[in-house]
């Protein structure tokens, strides 16, 4: 059968990972500057990664998609393993207190990110020969407690989240849905009750003003940034929040920094961006009559989604900070 390209999926993406590149300039000359003597190592980085994503996009466009099928249990066994190696002192390195990389010279990788397409590999295959969902559950619930261990919450629930949607769209009963909707509520009390600095984060969104040096400090200071953008922002390079007030503007938090240099005109651009990205990922799910490929596909795209929205609702402030990675 004769494959079929969508370019709008992939001008869409790449456009966005090119306009990301640029953006994590602007946002981290200063920074980088300051600290390691050259404005360019993030970009430098990060664009050593856009290259290397680009031919591995070229790859595996090429690479018969039943592999994964076939393999769906050692690819989710490989990402587990990775999972609990990168717990361990000496092998995993901690960021901002998380101990979730694997430290490689300069860069680092996040073993949780294979995990997120791993557990859709192997939930799509699953759901293609069983109807009984509750391994899936308790696979995901599993991976959920590794993630947890490191801990990184924003990644575990948007791991969580994707995988209820691929179930969803399988035939997960609604009743089901709110059950366990309750049970993650119950569960998330327990996480925040247990962890003081989750608390923190939950009474610093409520009111960032009672602790605005502290905990309220980076939404405060990301709010500040989204404000006098206005209609047509700045200007590209001229945000005054990466000044050393927006800590580390390159990452959760870029958002910000477009919304200060670019105005509602640039946000207007990247949402269009991410829509465009979406429509065709959905699209391209509809389009197969393939179960595996549909799971699969949308898996994926709602995986993405989720995460952009989850981490743009962070920056402006409609939920507290989950530290999850940003998807430009």
């Amino acid at each position: 059968m004769k494959r079929r390209v969508d370019y709008l999926l992939v001008i869409s993406a790449i456009t966005l990972s090119i306009f990301g590149l640029i953006m994590i300039y602007s946002a981290s000359y200063i920074w980088s500057d300051y600290k390691f003597n050259t404005p360019y190592k993030f970009v430098r980085n990060q664009g050593t990664f856009f290259i290397i994503g680009c031919v591995l996009m070229y790859i595996v466009s090429k690479i018969n998609y039943n592999l994964y099928y076939k393999y769906s249990k050692y690819i989710l066994l490989t990402c587990i393993v990775l999972l609990i190696l990168v717990l361990i002192p000496g092998i995993g390195t901690v960021r901002n207190g998380s101990r979730s990389w694997f430290g490689i010279g300069s860069f680092g990788i996040q073993p949780s990110e294979f995990t997120k397409l791993g557990l859709i590999i192997f939930t799509s295959k699953y759901l293609v020969n069983h109807k009984n969902m509750l391994p899936c559950m308790l696979v995901t619930l599993l991976i959920f407690g590794i993630i947890m261990l490191q801990p990184d919450f924003g990644t575990g629930t948007i791991i969580v989240m994707t995988i209820f949607g691929i179930l969803f769209i399988n035939g997960m009963k609604m009743g089901l849905i709110f059950k366990i909707g309750a049970l993650g509520v119950i569960g998330i009390v327990v996480l925040i009750l247990i962890a003081p600095y989750r608390l923190s984060r939950i009474l610093s969104f409520l009111d960032p003003w009672s602790d605005p040096l502290g905990s309220g400090f980076q939404i405060l200071q990301s709010l500040y940034a989204i404000g006098p953008g206005g209609l047509f922002g700045l200007g590209f390079g001229n945000s005054v929040q990466k000044h050393f007030y927006l800590p580390e503007p390159q990452t959760d938090f870029i958002f910000s920094i477009i919304s200060e240099e670019f105005g509602f005109v640039g946000i207007l651009i990247v949402a269009t961006l991410f829509i465009i990205l979406i429509y065709s990922g959905i699209k391209v799910a509809l389009s197969t009559h393939d179960k595996f490929a549909k799971n699969l596909a949308f898996g994926i795209i709602f995986g993405l989604s989720f995460q952009a929205v989850l981490n743009l609702m962070v920056v402006v402030g409609l939920i507290p900070v989950t530290g999850n990675t940003s998807t430009m």
